[in-house]
């Protein structure tokens, strides 16, 4: 009887990508990347750090017309100077914002102050490391933006499936990660401003979108340094954003 070749055999043949805790030959984690690959396929989500705060921006991709958009949620406020966006499984991004809340609540009351944004990302990230090396869970299908005000200093990180964090002055998860991102390496700039930063930001969001691109699909917010409060841009202000965008094209 002739033994056959494990090593010519595809990963998926020999079960590598069916246990979380089995590496494969190459050293990789499939069910990891698989997880990488649903953000992969998520809604776009854009964080930026402003001069004078930071934001975010988000598509909700609400595309039945029965939905009621401004019930589809896509940015959280975690604390006053905390929000978060996120692209993936939702119902996995919502347990893990609901425990970053927890957290941020539970420090005010301890320390009579709010938490940096790096003990919430570091929290977060934990939990997401944990389910990558225990038999019987699987990854968080999930990557967080997390965008808060450090000492009046906009700090912006980014969360991957695999449990492990950056910062970033600007960045984009999602479906159109990779075209956002080309935009963003060319028009962001250190002293973009909030209202820039929209500007660029459904700019990007409408050339991933095209014909999609509605308004209803839209959510962004934003904290700025000298207010630290959490809030949300109104339809109004996203809607003439948008048009401000059009404006300079048909100047073109």
């Amino acid at each position: 009887m002739v033994k056959e070749n494990v090593q010519t055999l595809p990963h998926q043949l020999m079960g590598y990508d069916r246990a979380i805790t089995m590496f494969s030959p190459d050293g990789r984690l499939l069910q990891v990347e698989y997880a990488k690959k649903t953000v992969r396929q998520g809604s776009t989500a854009i964080a930026m750090v402003c001069s004078d705060g930071i934001l975010l921006v988000t598509d909700k991709r609400v595309i039945d017309s029965l939905v009621v958009p401004e019930a589809v949620e896509k940015i959280w406020q975690i604390d006053e100077h905390i929000g978060v966006t996120a692209s993936g499984i939702l119902s996995d991004a919502r347990v893990l914002i609901e425990r970053a809340q927890l957290k941020a609540q539970q420090h005010r009351v301890t320390y009579d102050s709010p938490i940096d944004t790096l003990s919430i990302v570091k929290d977060i990230c934990d939990l997401k490391q944990v389910c990558t090396q225990s038999g019987g869970l699987r990854p968080f299908g999930v990557s967080l933006l997390v965008a808060g005000l450090d000492n009046s200093t906009p700090k912006l990180y980014e969360t991957d499936p695999t449990g492990i964090f950056f910062q970033y002055k600007a960045t984009a998860i999602g479906e159109g990660e990779v075209e956002v991102e080309e935009i963003l390496h060319t028009e962001y700039k250190d002293d973009i401003t909030i209202e820039g930063g929209l500007l660029l930001s459904l700019k990007a969001l409408k050339k991933v979108l095209g014909a999609n691109f509605k308004i209803e699909r839209i959510d962004a917010a934003y904290i700025k340094t000298d207010e630290r409060k959490f809030k949300k841009f109104s339809k109004e202000k996203i809607e003439k954003t948008a048009a401000d965008i059009k404006e300079k094209g048909k100047k073109k």
